[in-house]
């Protein structure tokens, strides 16, 4: 075809420009932009980027839930801003868990609050603290859920349980099924006022005879006032009750269908507690009433000696101006002792939801790390319930100062179990009817001893084929 040769040196001339133009930046820029030691940056960003896309779900973006926390605070020590402090601790950690405490006056009022709650069709609180004798009720009425499925998702569940003190854990089994883990425990211990012993040269007592003839000593009257030897109180008198049968040899249970009230050791104790007063005249007669009171009357010189709760150790130090000493009760022989452990564990709710009920296992295993246990017995005097918690720096130096607070662990030693029963508000309430009988003189310990058993039996048969 003939083109006109203007056009034709026009299109050469415009495919040179063309040329010019694009050839350099093909082929030097490629050279520059992209030598081999900066590809290596660029190749190796790229698994950073897939690295944190597969971690990602490692911690997921956890839905927001509320649990409650129904806790007893009717002791001796500021529990609930003690309590509070830690749930702040537990929020920054889980910071998608909110608790909200309730605090209750005791152990009875915060259990009546959770039947309420579901007897109404309401939904129980996650977690709470009843006490450590309340299982087989709580079983009974199906509140509480077990907690071996937490244990085995634990990387260390059965490490974490062997560290708990074996008196602590005797009530939290039953039916091969773990039902609860011990937090605020105590065990039933003697104080004396230590100077008040050395001025009169008396060593504390090592029996029975001896715990009596002391306080008949110490006991001084001046005029319409008398400083009695002994503060017992009786006025909720199983568990002070205990170690006293313990100690002359047998406990007042056997089994969570067999109590023995009128066992020839039991009468015993309860003559020996009788004799206290009516014999040696070294405490007031009849039912005391005294629980409240005793801890401030020990400080101030009122009585020489009190039998209480281990937990009462921070507020009785707090108050004391003289050296307080704290001993398991002397048993009826020479050189024997005894005591029983008391206190509320960490329950969780069978009827919470199952998103809740995983919340209150993470808020029950970070309370009860060592570092939080340990802390807790420092600021309460409550027993530190794990092995490792006496391992702290924060415990042994406490330790240091407070020798008493490792009396009150070793009064475990000598620790039988706790009354915990079937049916067990009847058959502790036939208990308290028939020893206070005895303590007021309307009853022989025999003749109520033996009306207590036979009464007990009749409340335990439904429950006990």
């Amino acid at each position: 075809m003939y083109r006109p040769k203007s056009i034709v040196l026009l299109m050469m001339a415009v495919l040179l420009v063309l040329v010019a133009a694009c050839g350099p930046a093909a082929t030097a820029e490629p050279e520059e932009a992209a030598p081999v030691e900066e590809a290596a940056p660029a190749e190796e960003a790229a698994p950073e980027e897939e690295v944190a896309e597969e971690e990602a779900p490692a911690e997921p973006a956890m839905e927001p839930v509320t649990i409650q926390v129904f806790y007893p605070v009717a002791v001796d020590a500021p529990i609930a801003a003690i309590l509070n402090g830690y749930i702040e601790d537990f929020q920054a950690e889980y910071p998608y868990i909110t608790v909200e405490p309730v605090f209750s006056g005791g152990y009875a009022d915060v259990q009546t609050a959770i039947q309420t709650t579901i007897d109404g069709g309401g939904e129980p609180p996650a977690v709470a603290v009843l006490l450590a004798t309340a299982l087989y009720d709580l079983i009974n009425a199906d509140y509480i859920a077990p907690l071996d499925g937490f244990i085995d998702d634990m990387d260390d569940g059965q490490a974490y349980i062997d560290d708990f003190l074996p008196a602590f854990l005797a009530n939290s089994t039953y039916d091969d099924q773990l039902w609860s883990i011990p937090f605020q425990r105590s065990a039933v211990v003697l104080y004396y006022n230590a100077d008040m012993f050395a001025e009169a040269g008396i060593e504390p007592p090592n029996s029975w005879q001896a715990w009596a003839d002391a306080a008949k000593a110490l006991t001084v009257t001046e005029g319409d006032t008398t400083n009695w030897g002994l503060h017992f109180s009786s006025d909720w008198p199983y568990w002070l009750f205990q170690p006293l049968a313990i100690g002359a040899g047998q406990n007042i249970l056997e089994d969570d269908c067999t109590v023995v009230y009128d066992d020839p050791a039991v009468i015993d104790a309860v003559q020996f507690y009788i004799d206290l007063s009516a014999v040696y005249g070294a405490m007031p007669a009849g039912v005391q009433a005294s629980w409240a009171t005793d801890t401030t009357d020990l400080a101030s010189g009122a009585t020489a000696m009190i039998a209480h709760s281990s937990g009462s150790l921070t507020s009785l130090l707090d108050q004391s101006d003289f050296e307080l000493g704290v001993m398991a009760y002397p048993g009826r022989e020479e050189g024997t002792y005894a005591s029983v452990p008391g206190g509320g564990n960490f329950y969780i709710l069978k009827g919470a939801p199952a998103e809740k009920q995983e919340a209150a296992w993470k808020f029950i295993e970070f309370i009860t790390r060592p570092d939080y246990v340990a802390d807790y017995s420092i600021n309460t005097g409550y027993i530190a319930n794990r092995y490792s918690a006496y391992d702290t720096e924060a415990m042994m130096a406490y330790l240091a100062e407070v020798p008493q607070a490792l009396d009150t662990r070793d009064a475990l030693e000598f620790a039988g179990a706790e009354l915990a029963t079937q049916n067990l508000g009847q058959v502790r309430g036939i208990f308290h009817d028939y020893i206070q009988r005895a303590i007021n003189g309307e009853m022989t310990a025999a003749d109520a001893m033996a009306a207590a058993q036979a009464e007990a039996d009749a409340a335990l048969a439904d429950f006990c084929p």
